[in-house]
């Protein structure tokens, strides 16, 4: 073979195993590639099956969340005569708690219901804004009747605080003799004293509100 033969089966040789070269590469290529993707979609799964058991918790703690509330409202009810209305916004509570005539201090005998009325509010509307509404019963001037009022809605809230409420802002209005439960009724009565009570309106950060009407 002369030299040109030999340069020209060297150069044969070469592009050969430059060709078995590149497929292996290639195929080496391949073979990682479709790896990194098998581990790729395995660490995705994972991921997506951790999502799937983090939601399932939550759920799971939702329900027991909303049993517990259920168990709460079932107790104010049956322990203290609460009414429970559900409303667009929320909820209302009507407890049977009121004021004596011309008088603005909290009654022994509904110290229990405040009570408990604060461990729901701790429980389950903390960082709220909670708005105590004063009433009164038409008997006397306007102007007293929004001052009395007011002065009970302070007491309530002086109690409140009292009793250990908390994460809450807590503001207090005197609504008069506005918004009457028994039309009219004044002094001793019947319905007079329904009329002077307090009504406690929670709203949320959204914005929702939750009424609790204690009559």
């Amino acid at each position: 073979m002369n030299g040109m033969s030999k340069l020209a089966a060297t150069a044969l040789a070469a592009v050969a195993l430059s060709a078995c070269a590149t497929k292996g590469y290639v195929r080496n290529t391949i073979e990682t590639g479709l790896s990194t993707e098998r581990v790729a979609r395995a660490q995705g799964d994972s991921a997506l099956s951790g999502d799937i058991t983090a939601v399932k918790g939550e759920v799971a703690t939702l329900k027991t969340d909303v049993a517990a509330l259920r168990r709460d409202l079932t107790a104010l009810r049956t322990e203290f005569g609460a009414k429970i209305t559900a409303m667009e916004n929320g909820m209302k509570f009507a407890f049977p708690v009121t004021f004596a005539y011309d008088d603005a201090s909290v009654r022994d005998e509904d110290r229990p219901s405040l009570d408990r009325f604060v461990s729901v509010v701790n429980k389950y509307y903390g960082g709220t804004l909670l708005t105590v509404e004063g009433f009164a019963d038409p008997a006397g001037s306007v102007s007293y009747n929004k001052e009395l009022s007011k002065r009970r809605a302070e007491s309530v809230a002086a109690y409140l605080t009292q009793a250990g409420v908390q994460g809450v802002t807590m503001r207090t209005v005197g609504m008069g003799e506005t918004r009457p439960v028994v039309e009219g009724a004044e002094r001793d009565q019947p319905g007079a004293q329904a009329n002077r009570r307090v009504v406690f309106v929670i709203e949320t950060k959204g914005g929702e509100a939750t009424t609790a009407s204690v009559q």
